[in-house]
């Protein structure tokens, strides 16, 4: 059995059909700001993890049953995977592409299925122009050519932290080895800003079952280690495609990891301690990958026009449940009309 599952959050909000009536009082409950309403960074509690101004995070209100869209729960309910899905996702590298992209330009609805072109299409009507052209800002700035890996983290707290400095810094996909899921944990969607609902997240049941599945998508395992043989991270080229493995918060990377990965990197450290909390390594480490290809390419974001318009379209649906609804609808459309010309 395959020990992969790929979860893709959705979010349960409800678009509102016309505009609320104005108020006179300063205070609105949360439930009623729309989802394209700009949120003033001076009500912002923090500052996102980055420098590109393109790569914040796309950040909503709490869907209506919270409890869905956490990462404890993304991390624990394997269950939910085909749920979840959204855009096909293809099993192996393609032959005509040289670099890893998953998703397939079709949208299964039923026993019909739906273009990336035809989506955007069904779902223009309910989204603002304003939030098109965030989403389409985003995915000029994503890449698949560096993933993380997270491997047996025991505190979903440094888990959702590492997934938001993932997102914001433009890396759409995230690994997690396996991990001790019977502790209980409190709910940490405040840390990852509900970064979870726009990446890639893949769960594996061993280091080995991961890695396999990296190497065969062309990534080099690069794991995180403090030893001789650990190369600097700013003497390696990261335009190659990498996958970043870091480890667990007291024990590090196990030793399969370290055994199966292709080479080991370092943070050079200068202070009297000789390690960094694992969520911090994490966003350093990405950041700077970020930072070596864009000097080496001149940008980080590396899809093609093609996959640009997929990822678009993945992205749509995931912004609110009835985004999904809507393109079903679409798809019974379209069969109606194909019927009526015959």
């Amino acid at each position: 059995m395959r020990a992969c599952n790929t979860l893709i959050p959705t979010s349960q909000y409800k678009l509102p059909l016309c505009a609320k009536p104005f108020s006179p009082f300063p205070f609105r409950p949360l439930s009623s700001v729309h989802l394209w309403t700009r949120i003033s960074p001076y009500r912002m509690r923090g500052r996102p993890f980055t420098s590109l101004p393109e790569a914040i995070p796309l950040q909503d209100e709490p869907p209506e049953n919270s409890t869905k869209d956490t990462v404890e729960h993304l991390l624990t309910h394997q269950d939910d995977v085909a749920r979840l899905m959204k855009m096909e996702r293809r099993s192996t590298m393609s032959e005509t592409h040289n670099r890893w992209f998953p998703y397939l330009d079709k949208l299964r609805c039923g026993s019909q299925y739906l273009s990336s072109e035809e989506v955007l299409e069904a779902v223009a009507p309910i989204m603002m122009e304003e939030r098109k052209q965030r989403l389409k800002r985003v995915v000029m700035n994503r890449s698949y050519s560096v993933c993380l890996v997270v491997e047996g983290l025991s505190d979903f707290g440094n888990v959702s932290a590492a997934f938001r400095s993932a997102d914001a810094l433009g890396l759409q996909s995230v690994h997690v080895v396996s991990r001790d899921s019977s502790k209980r944990y409190r709910d940490n969607r405040h840390v990852s800003m509900g970064a979870e609902k726009w990446l890639d997240i893949e769960l594996w049941n061993s280091p080995k079952d991961c890695f396999d599945v990296l190497k065969s998508r062309g990534y080099r395992i690069a794991t995180t280690h403090v030893g001789m043989d650990a190369e600097s991270i700013y003497d390696m080229d990261w335009s190659c495609p990498t996958a970043i493995v870091v480890g667990n918060e007291n024990r590090g990377i196990s030793d399969e990891a370290l055994e199966l990965s292709d080479l080991h990197c370092s943070i050079p450290m200068n202070g009297m301690v000789d390690s960094f909390n694992v969520s911090v390594a994490a966003g350093i480490l990405m950041h700077h990958a970020v930072c070596d290809r864009t000097s080496r390419l001149g940008q980080h974001g590396d899809l093609t026009e093609e996959e640009q318009q997929i990822l678009l379209a993945e992205f749509s649906l995931r912004h609110s449940k009835g985004a999904l609804i809507i393109a079903h609808e679409y798809a019974k459309q379209k069969v109606a009309m194909s019927f009526s010309k015959l």
